[in-house]
């Protein structure tokens, strides 16, 4: 059974009169990887500070293992952070490091050396203990601020944007290297990002904030595959977006027609939404199947869609060629742009198709998400 060992109760923080948290409750379990998502400015960076005590709530309670921690200080908080900049010590070697916050507390050398030699080795820096930060990687600066946090032993270790310093395949294998250090230590990792794809790939709940608010708490696939408004459906990847109305809402199915597309879309389940009212429907890049128009005539009908129904012809505009995949700017009838993306599954896939050919563009009734705000 699952402990919650973080709770935001009504966290609200104002600069002046500048919110910048606005309301704020949310639980984080013990154990777990959590992430603080959302653009700049939306107040994620603020909500971390305030768990940190760097900052102080103007209104409600945050809570560390049912302990009102809102007005304790940093230093007396079971909680540790990795600063964006890493903040490591040019002057001191790894070791001192990474034994700074023990040798502040008086630890004993034996202690604090088998302690600090334990922590290099989790973070696989064994043996470097005695080089200076200036002769290391930035892969390998980010590891020394991991072990210097994870040696005081935190209930909690905050992450601030760890990982934007790094170029992008430094950034990806970190990103594997945290999920795995965090399943291993098994301690509680909130992390505070604004890349979609760094929270997605390690975090097990993610927060999507802006403005302050809180907009939705799931599973990452739940994110990306259930946004609960069309904030979240846009932040989070890419997304082909059409305002639309809805023409029929069913237990079992229902049906969109937008003025954006020349086909009505049609979906295996009901929405709950008010007959004829306005709706939005997201629809993923890669859930669109591209297909050629050989004779001119659509595709056959995909399963359990009606004729003309999610299938829509078009124009390409341009082609984005990705090595593991390509994506493609559709034009269809009316003028709009849709997306469509596809994977390279041999070498030859992207000469499949050309600039200004005619192609169609078909789903399946089950890819679209329907978005009532």
């Amino acid at each position: 059974m699952t402990k919650t060992l973080i709770q935001f109760e009504n966290v609200t923080k104002r600069f002046g009169k500048m919110i910048a948290v606005d309301n704020v409750s949310l639980s984080i379990d013990e154990g777990e990887f959590f992430a603080l998502l959302g653009p700049s400015g939306c107040g994620k960076t603020t909500l971390l500070r305030m768990l940190a005590g760097f900052e102080t709530p103007s209104e409600g309670r945050i809570l560390i293992d049912g302990v009102d921690v809102s007005r304790v200080p940093p230093n007396k908080r079971p909680v540790n952070m990795v600063f964006q900049s890493y903040a490591v010590f040019p002057h001191m070697s790894v070791a001192d490091n990474v034994a700074y916050g023990l040798t502040i507390e008086g630890v004993a050398a034996t202690e604090r050396d088998r302690r600090v030699e334990e922590a290099l080795a989790l973070v696989k820096l064994d043996g470097l203990g005695g080089r200076k930060p200036d002769q290391l990687s930035g892969g390998q600066r980010q590891r020394v601020a991991l072990a210097r946090a994870l040696i005081k032993r935190p209930r909690v270790l905050l992450l601030d944007e760890p990982l934007s310093a790094l170029d992008a395949k430094l950034r990806e294998q970190m990103r594997s290297e945290l999920a795995q250090l965090q399943d291993k230590v098994g301690i509680t990792f909130l992390i505070v990002t604004h890349d979609q794809d760094e929270a997605l790939a390690m975090a097990s709940r993610c927060a999507v904030m802006n403005r302050g608010l809180l907009q939705q708490v799931a599973t990452p696939s739940d994110l990306y595959e259930f946004p609960n408004s069309r904030f979240v459906a846009d932040f989070i990847g890419s997304v082909n977006m059409f305002e639309g109305r809805l023409l029929v809402d069913e237990q079992d199915h229902a049906v969109v027609e937008t003025k954006e597309l020349p086909t009505k879309i049609f979906l295996d389940h009901g929405v709950s939404g008010a007959q004829a009212s306005t709706v939005w429907v997201a629809l993923r890049p890669e859930k669109i199947e591209l297909h050629k128009r050989a004779d001119g005539a659509p595709p056959p009908c995909i399963e359990d869609t009606p004729v003309d129904h999610n299938v829509a012809a078009g124009v390409i505009r341009h082609i984005t060629y990705l090595g593991s995949e390509s994506v493609f700017d559709v034009e269809v009838t009316g003028g709009r742009t849709v997306r469509a993306l596809r994977s390279n599954l041999t070498r030859w896939d992207q000469e499949d198709f050309v600039g200004g050919e005619a192609v169609w563009l078909a789903w399946h009734p089950c890819s679209p998400a329907v978005l009532l705000s």
